[in-house]
């Protein structure tokens, strides 16, 4: 049993997987820091080097390593859920969590994070714009793979993940 965190980048999966790992007990994992690891590069140097489908791929090959383990809290890209083969793994291995936020808070949190413009490409020419087109061609994957949707708006990773906690019965993790 695992707990998968999706969403947007800048919905809070890596700070809510921290917590809800050291809140249970389990091992966390940030699943863009593994492909960056695997890399030997940043997303960004991925995607200049090599294009998206590159980069697809080997984040695809992460996700079929990171679902064999148990009890650990997955952080997520937010395209994982592209591909097809990609939502069977999540729907398989665990409970799905989808972190939510309006589009402007996405936009605020971020222009806020100093290492966003440095690990991640812009997808679509960045912005508003792209944060809107990919919230509208990903949200109905999201909602395919998600056993519980939680907004992560004004509430800090302590609380996101105290609530996380009491939707998932100690039974079913």
């Amino acid at each position: 049993m695992n707990l998968l965190l999706i969403g947007y980048r800048g919905t809070g999966k890596t700070a809510v997987a921290r917590q809800l790992g050291l809140s249970l007990g389990w091992d966390w994992v940030d699943a863009d820091v593994e492909v960056e690891l695997r890399a030997g590069r940043s997303i960004a140097a991925i995607f200049a080097a090599n294009g998206e489908e590159a980069f697809r791929e080997l984040e695809s090959s992460v996700l079929a390593d990171l679902v064999k383990r148990n009890r650990t809290v997955l952080a997520l890209g937010g395209g994982v859920v592209l591909r097809p083969e990609n939502r069977a793994l999540l729907r398989a291995a665990g409970k799905v969590i989808w972190l939510q936020a309006e589009l402007e808070t996405i936009e605020r949190r971020l222009a806020e994070d100093p290492l966003t413009a440095q690990r991640r490409p812009p997808l679509t020419g960045g912005g508003v714009d792209e944060i809107r087109e990919l919230l509208a061609r990903r949200e109905p994957l999201y909602r395919e793979c998600a056993d519980l949707i939680v907004d992560t708006e004004q509430k800090s990773p302590s609380e996101i993940a105290a609530e996380i906690l009491r939707q998932i019965p100690p039974a079913n993790r």
